[in-house]
């Protein structure tokens, strides 16, 4: 059990413990400016409201989430004709097979569409793209425009907080066409960078937009759905496919328990297993009753001391005093336990203990005389001891 210093330590430390946990509950959450650019994170640079609102702006067009690597899933050939897949994310980089796999796909008559600074070195190589990107904060604001006079704009978009600038400084022309790019603001002319181009492929197309930042939620949210509306109005397929794995903010698990989480069966077999450990061990530390501590009862060390005393005089030699202690303890017992006077060895006191004890008056009588004889004597030996001793064990009581 604790005592009450313990339980007093224990209730500051969980009165602090609760008090911070109420403080950072309530305290407000700092903005996450992480890009994320997944389907259903809320923070400034996710994606969730646009996916909100993209079946608007393809209507009759069925749309699907693709949470798996874009090589898995075109390796099978399983997609739909005439469909276009969606990449969208602050940085991409396909490596060789998922190019390849991308490439094919396009070659088939589909379209691509990517949003990024960068898409990796063998697609740009392929479709003769350059991308110079400028990693510096903006300090002045960008507003991209399209070349399509179909694609006038009621509002000037512009971009700043969060935005690093990328554009288009070398393309194929023979297979490229330019659809948009950045307002010169230092140039008397109305042709600034490149950041949005179709690049032929095949019997498909490439849509490429290094402006990312257009389908984030918060410019979404200040005015510039406009844009990035129309920027998608070049999207022309039967089915849409939206990748979900290419993300900054996709979340990954590192444990080493990831492939029990990664499995739904298995993931609910450990947490169901964990909590049935927790209830467990809530109702056997209920249950289980506390150590009873062992308490030694007192010994008895009358025998002990009595044997202690004995042997002092026996090794003193002092027989005489034994003797006499020896008479006195017998006496005593014949007194309490017969209830007869012993202050006098008498003919009647030898019947009267003969017949209470139990005992024949010979042996009665030999025992009595012999006490009264070692009374008379001054000097004891051994052998009277011991005869005494022998006597009254052989008496019985």
């Amino acid at each position: 059990m604790l005592d009450k210093r313990s339980k007093r330590v224990l209730l500051i430390f969980g009165i602090a413990l609760l008090g911070i946990v109420i403080t950072e509950f309530l305290r407000p959450k700092p903005v996450d400016w992480r890009p994320s650019y997944t389907s259903a994170d809320k923070i400034p640079f996710g994606s969730f409201v646009l996916f909100e609102e993209i079946e608007s702006l393809f209507k009759n067009t069925e749309i699907e989430k693709i949470k798996i690597d874009p090589f898995e899933f075109l390796k099978d050939s399983a997609y739909v004709k005439n469909s276009a897949y969606i990449f969208i994310n602050d940085e991409l980089f396909f490596d060789d097979i998922q190019s390849n796999a991308i490439l094919k796909y396009v070659e088939n008559g589909n379209t691509v569409f990517i949003s990024s600074r960068s898409m990796g070195y063998i697609l740009s190589d392929t479709l003769h793209i350059d991308i110079a990107a400028n990693y510096n904060i903006l300090e002045e604001e960008i507003h991209p425009k399209f070349f399509s006079p179909s694609l006038k704009q009621d509002s000037i978009p512009s971009y700043k907080k969060g935005v690093f600038k990328a554009s288009y400084v070398e393309i194929d022309t023979l297979k490229t066409t330019a659809l948009g790019y950045y307002e010169a603001e230092d140039s008397d002319s109305d042709l600034g960078d490149l950041n949005y181009v179709k690049v032929n492929f095949g019997k498909g197309k490439f849509l490429l937009h290094n402006l990312p930042e257009t389908f984030s939620n918060y410019y979404l949210l200040k005015g510039n759905e406009q844009y990035a509306a129309k920027v998608l109005s070049y999207i022309d397929a039967d089915k849409i496919y939206w990748d979900e794995y290419l993300k900054s903010g996709r979340k990954v698990v590192s444990s080493p328990m990831r492939f029990v989480l990664d499995q739904a069966p298995l993931t609910w077999a450990y947490y169901v297993l964990i909590g049935g450990l927790l209830v467990f061990i809530l109702f056997k530390g209920k249950r289980e009753q506390r150590i009873v501590e062992v308490i030694k009862p007192l010994e008895n060390t009358s025998v002990e001391f009595t044997k202690t005393i004995g042997d002092m005089y026996f090794q003193h030699k002092d027989f005489s005093n034994i003797i006499a202690k020896k008479i006195t303890y017998f006496m005593e017992t014949l007194r309490s336990k017969y209830y007869l006077n012993t202050h006098e060895i008498s003919e009647d006191f030898i019947k009267k203990l003969a017949s209470k004890s139990g005992n024949t008056f010979e042996k009665t009588q030999k025992l009595m005389h012999f006490i009264k004889h070692l009374k008379e004597k001054s000097v004891h030996s051994e052998a009277d001891l011991l005869e005494l001793n022998k006597q009254i064990e052989a008496f019985r009581l």
